[in-house]
């Protein structure tokens, strides 16, 4: 491991020393002399909850979630291979980290000018042409750019510390040459912390404490790896699709604009998700990744279990399908809720509510390519309530739902988002998810 580094413009930079750190360090020692006051302990009336998404549709109503508690596990899927992220991982490799960033953000605080300088410093997207993308990231690791302005030194030298030593893990390829392009900064931030660590939890430990993200608010990889992963599908017309973009929203282009809503249909619809080989001559070998044990402690003892809207088979399901989660879930006489989604998408066409359900189920059951260790549970042990958003496209099949065991269907009223369509109005989703709780 590497404990100077030198940028492009400038002297050495003492990694280590300016951490005093090491490489092997204890992620909760980052910090013990830390001056950022601690987050208060969660209070017993906060009700605690574990919510599966993705990086995007759940972002929408985490403030307002604040509101109500902030003893929430955020379980989220390290399978994205698109942007930003795609083009760390195929440089410097490990898992996609996009997701964990985006909702990191979306915790973090900002009740300061300096907490709010941080928060727009890890949110920070490069230009999208190259060579000013280019500039512009000089400009921010060598720490002369203006968004430095309001951050203090502590947190300056610590942030430009893994920054820097992103910079010298991309110069030590020299047989790859990164493209900046609207790279996003957050990313950046956590793929140095990541490779020298060697510990995405420890990067996700030091990012929560540079952004202030209260203590008892936790965001769970739902496989804690250093390795890539990739995500893969099987259609019911017997196609294999890999990658998670390409099963989404495939683009032409790896800095192409994503749009879920208007991407074109699958040939048929999904059957099921898994993980196949990043690695080796057969990259349509399917593998069995082990969940981060985290995930499951945290099942065993929250009040609350909610599937969030988004991309179902590919924000959802991945965190569904693997080994020991079903087993829990099924077991626990908790609220387990379904967030229903407002508008279809690519995943989705045509599906009614009683649809998501079945897919849901199939994923916690491992119904199909995991045989040997396939569930046989019911709907209604894996949800008992559903959320509906009022005026969304999925129709609300009530008597199979019924038929299925679920009979608990909630209507939150809904706003009209340009870019996606129905989506939840935040206070009426929080206020009927403390109806719920409370």
């Amino acid at each position: 491991m590497v404990d100077n580094l030198t940028l492009k413009f400038g002297t050495p930079f003492p990694l280590c020393n300016q951490l005093s750190v090491s490489p092997s360090s204890s992620p909760r020692s980052l910090f013990m002399n830390s001056s950022t006051p601690a987050a208060a302990a969660t209070t017993s009336n906060q009700p605690s909850l574990l919510v599966f998404s993705g990086g995007t549709a759940f972002n929408g109503v985490v403030e307002e979630l604040k509101k109500l508690t902030t003893s929430v596990a955020h379980v989220l899927p390290v399978s994205d291979d698109g942007g930003s992220t795609a083009e760390i991982v195929r440089v410097l490799g490990g898992p996609a980290v996009g997701d964990i960033r985006s909702r990191c953000l979306r915790l973090s605080d900002e009740s300061t000018s300096e907490a709010l300088a941080v928060r727009t410093l890890l949110g920070f997207r490069l230009p999208l042409d190259a060579r000013q993308a280019k500039l512009e990231w000089y400009s921010i690791v060598e720490g002369e750019h203006p968004l430095w302005k309001d951050v203090s030194k502590p947190y300056r030298e610590t942030i430009r510390a893994f920054l820097a030593y992103f910079q010298n893990q991309i110069l030590r390829r020299t047989n790859e040459s990164f493209s900046f392009s609207n790279g996003s900064i957050g990313n950046f931030f956590f793929a140095g912390a990541r490779i020298f660590f060697q510990s995405l939890d420890a990067a996700i430990f030091l990012f929560s404490r540079v952004s202030q993200i209260p203590t008892e608010s936790l965001v769970l990889p739902v496989i804690s790896t250093n390795d890539r992963l990739t995500l893969g599908c099987e259609l019911w017309d017997g196609m294999i699709i890999r990658g998670q973009n390409e099963i989404s929203h495939p683009t032409s282009g790896s800095f192409q604009l994503i749009d879920k809503v208007n991407s074109s249909a699958l040939p048929s619809r999904i059957k099921r998700v898994f993980y196949m080989s990043s690695e080796g001559s057969n990259l349509l070998h399917e593998v069995f990744p082990p969940v981060n044990p985290s995930v499951l402690e945290q099942l065993r003892n929250v009040d609350c279990i909610i599937y969030g809207m988004g991309s179902l088979f590919t924000s959802i399901c991945p965190s569904l399908v693997l080994l020991g989660v079903g087993e829990i879930i099924s077991s626990r006489s908790c609220a387990k809720v379904l967030l229903l989604n407002g508008t279809y998408d690519r995943e989705t066409s045509g599906f009614s509510a009683s649809c998501f359900v079945t897919a849901i189920t199939d994923a916690l059951n491992r119904t199909y390519g995991h045989l040997n260790n396939s569930l046989k549970n019911n709907p209604s042990q894996y949800i008992n309530t559903i959320f509906v958003p009022k005026d969304g496209q999925i129709p609300v099949d009530i008597e199979i739902l019924a038929a299925q065991g679920i009979v608990h269907v909630v209507h939150v009223e809904s706003v009209h988002d340009p870019k996606v369509g129905i989506v939840y109005e935040p206070t009426s989703l929080i206020q009927a998810l403390a109806d719920l709780l409370i």
